[in-house]
């Protein structure tokens, strides 16, 4: 018995500590498990009688480099803490804590309550000074002792790794021979749904809508489940997104992807967090099989980070949406550098309020969205021009491609159905007909899997009766077609079946970013191109007064003075136009309300020869119209909005109809609900006026 064991000691418990650092040190090394048990025996050979000794063994397979999810460990200092305990054994001290945060405190509160510590070196007094200096250093060789052995392990695996000769785990379609070379899974039908997943993505830009479409097409996704089986689910955002983001299928082998992320002072445990692309640890390229080259694997991702609509932390655009503006998420702000905003209340318009929203300062600007929209689709639409015919052609070939790979990974479902009905089916024919239970599951097992058969066929025959001529090249008779849709892109781009995501989506091909900056009358619009080009345009915005326009005050001087001399309005509006005035709420010109308006407010009489407005006798104005057929004439302006009755305006902003009995019968028709919508707009413009077509 050593001499520091004391009466007192043993009037209390003796408990005996247990670990082993992984679960597979558990099951391998028994005789380490053995030795640590057999410490029972030494706490009996000390003194203890055997129903006083205690084993604590809950923090087997947990490593000792932190206490913090060792439940054992814990248990042990809380009954130190408690007085109930007198001693402990361990076969090692590193048994105990490989941490001297953890170390020293178990060693203070051991002091303080007169526990012993024992190990098969000897038995030690933490209250002592001697025992505290050894029970010290022998934590701190433990400590030096998993460093060493961690860098060392880390060392090594490292040095193979920077090789590409580490044994990671590999995704679905990718398998590892006996001799460790790294293959394409020889099922064809993986090998081609993972190509359509990469087909559909470049084309889509978007996982969701890949997503959308496979499940729409009944087409499903290889996936290994825990015990590395391969076996079909349908698809998920998740596991299409794992499969785009994966590096093997770009033929790279890369080491530390993730990182850990530190416990919380929540206490919540440490997690996996991704690194970006370029923080990657170790990337050896053209070390796997590839189903796509590393180039198109990194547009892939920044497609997949573009489209997440972080537009103030990570400055991305978003995935194109429904919405009138155009410029949804490559807008940015010109005065204080920010993304800008889109506001659909009281009108489109483009703001900036990050300063107000983080720093409580006023909103930098807002801008009219409808001319800034216009100009930059025209700076588009005018790039684009000498591009068009072959832009139309790639489409279409892309088109093409798509459709086959969908055809043919149909038909490959089809294949993979009728195998696996087939294979039901044979181990139903060997089952014994007398065990009626296993033959009652195998039937049920056949006809789950037939009906899986016609439903892929059914998807088959409906997706080659949408596409019959999907395996035809393109000939003679199509490129026809493509040549007549040359110059046809500006009303393919009006088309209303054209949706706002598709003209978000092509003008994100072309354009990077636009940035604005409102003047008093105009918006400056800063268009950057992909590949660095820029093109600068000043758009002019409506103002709400003739006084905020910055030629103003000399187009109301010019205009009282035409006035005075006795000029028609219309007259005057076209002059002040071709001088390069505008009107408060028109951009383009001055129009003849607009002098009426100035003209009236100084009290200015037109002279009674003058009408408002010239025109050809042979057409009736508005007023004129509706006195002839005795209707209202605030009626004809409302179905001109509703667009029932349609016409095309004068340059003078009036509508002028000609005085036919074609035109009178069709307004009446109209006004009778004979008709639902009338269409004017085949009459022509010729010098004198309106011609009837």
């Amino acid at each position: 018995m050593s001499e520091l064991i004391q009466s007192a000691h043993l009037k209390r418990k003796a408990v005996v500590y247990i670990r082993q650092s992984t679960p597979h040190q558990v099951v391998s090394n028994q005789e380490s498990l053995r030795l640590q048990y057999a410490l029972c025996q030494r706490a009996h050979d000390l003194g203890w009688h055997k129903a006083d000794i205690d084993v604590i063994d809950a923090d087997l397979g947990l490593s000792g480099a932190s206490a913090a999810h060792r439940s054992g460990f814990q248990e042990l200092v809380g009954r130190v803490g408690l007085s109930d305990v007198r001693i402990i054994l361990s076969v090692d001290v590193t048994r105990l804590a490989r941490n001297c945060s953890d170390w020293y405190p178990l060693l203070d509160i051991c002091g303080l309550r007169g526990c012993l510590i024992a190990d098969r070196d000897g038995v030690y007094d933490p209250g002592s000074a001697n025992g505290r200096l050894l029970l010290g250093l022998k934590g701190t060789i433990s400590e030096l002792e998993l460093h060493t052995i961690r860098s060392r392990l880390t060392a090594g695996l490292i040095a193979k790794a920077e090789r590409g000769e580490l044994a990671l785990t590999l995704p679905v379609g990718l398998v590892r021979d006996p001799s460790g070379v790294v293959l394409k899974d020889p099922d064809m039908a993986v090998q081609d749904r993972l190509g359509l997943v990469f087909e559909l993505f470049q084309k889509l830009r978007s996982i969701a809508k890949v997503m959308r479409m496979l499940n729409d097409r009944g087409l499903d996704l290889p996936r290994r489940d825990r015990h590395g089986e391969l076996h079909w689910a349908r698809a998920t955002v998740a596991a299409v997104s794992t499969i785009l983001k994966n590096p093997a299928y770009a033929g790279a082998f890369v080491y530390g992807r993730t990182r850990i992320r530190d416990t919380t002072p929540g206490g919540r445990p440490a997690t996996k967090v991704a690194r970006p692309l370029e923080e990657w640890r170790i990337v050896v390229k053209d070390r796997y099989p590839a189903y796509i080259d590393w180039p198109t694997y990194e547009n892939i991702r920044n497609i997949v980070t573009d489209n997440r609509a972080e537009y103030m932390r990570s400055k991305t655009r978003g995935i194109p949406r429904d919405g009138e503006l155009l410029l949804h998420g490559i807008v940015w702000c010109g005065r204080c550098g920010y993304k800008m905003y889109v506001r659909y209340k009281g009108g489109g318009e483009y703001v900036c309020n990050h300063l107000r929203t983080h720093s409580g300062l006023p909103t930098c600007q807002h801008i009219r969205a409808k001319a800034v929209d216009a100009a930059v689709a025209d700076a588009f639409l005018t790039a684009l021009k000498p591009a068009e015919l072959d832009a139309l052609s790639r489409a279409r070939r892309a088109q093409s491609q798509v459709d086959s790979a969908l055809l043919a990974n149909a038909e490959r479902e089809v294949e993979r159905t009728r195998y696996a009905a087939a294979l039901a089916q044979r181990q139903f024919n060997r089952v014994d007909p007398d065990n009626r239970l296993v033959a009652a599951e195998l039937e049920r097992r056949w006809e789950s899997a037939l009906m899986e058969v016609r439903a892929a066929e059914a998807a088959l025959a409906e997706q080659s009766a949408e596409q019959p001529t999907a395996h035809v090249t393109m000939g003679k008779a199509f490129t026809g077609k493509v040549v007549a849709l040359a110059g046809r892109l500006p009303q393919i781009w009006a088309d209303p079946a054209t949706t706002d995501a598709h003209r978000k989506a092509l003008l994100r091909c072309l354009v990077d970013k636009v940035v604005l900056d409102r003047t008093p009358e105009s918006a400056l619009v800063r268009i950057v191109w992909r590949g660095g080009a820029v093109t600068e345009l000043d758009v002019k915005m409506r103002v709400t007064a003739i006084a905020k326009l910055a030629r103003g005050e000399e187009m109301r001087a010019r205009l009282l003075e035409l006035a005075k001399a006795g000029t028609p309005d219309n007259e005057i509006a076209r002059v002040l136009t071709k001088e390069g005035h505008r009107s408060a709420n028109c951009v383009a010109k001055v129009l003849p309300v607009t002098v009426q308006r100035i003209r009236l407010a100084e009290g200015i009489k037109t002279p009674p020869s003058h009408r408002r407005w010239d025109h050809d006798p042979s057409f009736l104005s508005t007023t004129a119209l509706a006195a002839k057929l005795g209707i209202p004439v605030n009626w004809l302006y409302v179905q001109i909005k509703k667009r029932r009755l349609l016409i095309d305006p004068q340059p003078s902003g009036a509508y002028l109809f000609p005085d036919t009995s074609v035109v009178l019968d069709g307004v009446r028709n109209l006004r009778n609900h004979n008709i639902n919508k009338l269409d004017l707009r085949i009459c022509q413009n010729d010098e004198r006026g309106y011609q009837h077509g």
